[in-house]
């Protein structure tokens, strides 16, 4: 994996605002949302995850940086590079699961195994 993508602080305007949505009265009414900016992309990103101004910031920041690196490297970026992985791990899984295995039943000493998959209709001997 690449490493991180470090932001300035002098780059990053940060405005703390009241939250909406469900939560109750409480989040209506304290200022725990927090809305960063990258100055020099003019990306926006609002986070109102918790009821903590600091676990907001810190999660606004960490979604900052990624949104940041995603559009500027683009498929090289952590989060391209993450989804590309859990994607093959998750068609692998998919394949292994489209295969049956049984053992044959052919009076013979030794039991053989056929792989049977499905999707092909194609039976090996294994």
């Amino acid at each position: 994996m690449p490493p991180r993508l470090l932001l300035k602080e002098e780059d990053i305007e940060e405005a703390f605002l009241k939250g909406s949505g469900p939560g109750g009265q409480k989040i209506n009414k304290t200022s725990s949302a927090v809305q960063l900016k990258h100055v020099p992309t003019g990306m926006t990103i609002k986070s109102q995850a918790t009821r903590s101004r600091s676990q907001n910031r810190k999660i606004a920041r960490h979604l900052l940086a990624e949104k940041i690196e995603a559009a500027e490297k683009g498929p090289e970026s952590r989060t391209a590079l993450k989804a590309d992985i859990k994607r093959k791990k998750k068609a692998s899984k998919s394949k292994k699961a489209r295969r049956k295995y049984k053992t044959s039943q052919d009076g013979s000493e030794a039991e053989e195994e056929e792989a049977t998959n499905h999707s092909d209709g194609i039976i090996e001997k294994m």
